[in-house]
């Protein structure tokens, strides 16, 4: 009976990190996606990154539900209780990701002299490294990484590099380009949702740390990752 129990415990967390994952990947898609969609001007496809984000909301609820099973059925104690709160948490911040992603879809329709505005071209490197800092924070709670965590919190300093340079371009080129002012507006809101992104991608970090050690992450912690 006991390994049993174990072994269907390991099945169940086993079945709460593929759906975190599962949320995860589908976060990232959106975001490349979304931006892409954002640069052609494609609008079939950013209609479509608005509805399939209800396939992120439908996973955070299968998370929420295994979740409080696990936890009625298992009685998980210790780094088995944190993993399986930590998942839960994880899953509602990914759904946020999500969420992110559909807000820049929805705004290509209102961008439609994208062409006009050099800024954009900045936008794609800044959305690929928000995906990435997602990806590989998940991966880090996947592999319970403690130290990968602390990566991901270092690295989303360059995000919020690269929303600060944006923010002051396209605050010049609304000065330079009176005309413009409505859709740079728009691609300024992109950006925020990006930066976002990034934070998001800590805030995950941070539940990944404390559930992999037991302890929480504080700003000692990343500086003492940075000196080294």
């Amino acid at each position: 009976m006991s390994e049993h129990t174990v072994k269907a415990f390991d099945e169940d967390i086993g079945e709460l990190r593929g759906l975190i994952a599962q949320m995860g990947g589908l976060a990232e898609q959106a975001i490349g996606a979304a931006i892409e969609a954002l640069q052609r001007h494609d609008l079939e496809a950013a209609a479509r990154i608005v509805a399939e984000d209800k396939k992120i909301d439908a996973l955070e609820m299968q998370v929420e539900q295994l979740a409080v099973r696990i936890i009625a059925l298992r009685a998980p104690m210790a780094v088995d209780l944190r993993e399986v709160v930590a998942a839960l948490k994880i899953a509602g911040v990914v759904e946020r990701i999500g969420d992110y992603a559909k807000n820049i879809a929805k705004r290509v329709p209102l961008i439609d002299s994208h062409g006009e505005i050099e800024p954009l071209s900045v936008l794609p490197a800044m959305a690929a490294l928000a995906a990435e800092l997602v990806h590989d924070v998940l991966d880090a709670f996947a592999a319970r990484d403690a130290e990968a965590a602390l990566l991901v919190c270092e690295r989303d300093k360059a995000v919020d590099d690269f929303y600060n340079s944006l923010f002051r371009v396209l605050v010049t080129h609304m000065m330079e380009n009176p005309k413009t002012i409505g859709q740079v507006a728009h691609l300024l809101f992109i950006a925020k949702n990006l930066e976002r992104v990034g934070d998001h991608a800590t805030n995950v970090a941070e539940m990944v740390y404390y559930a992999a050690t037991g302890t929480h992450m504080t700003e000692r912690d990343r500086g003492a990752l940075a000196t080294s």
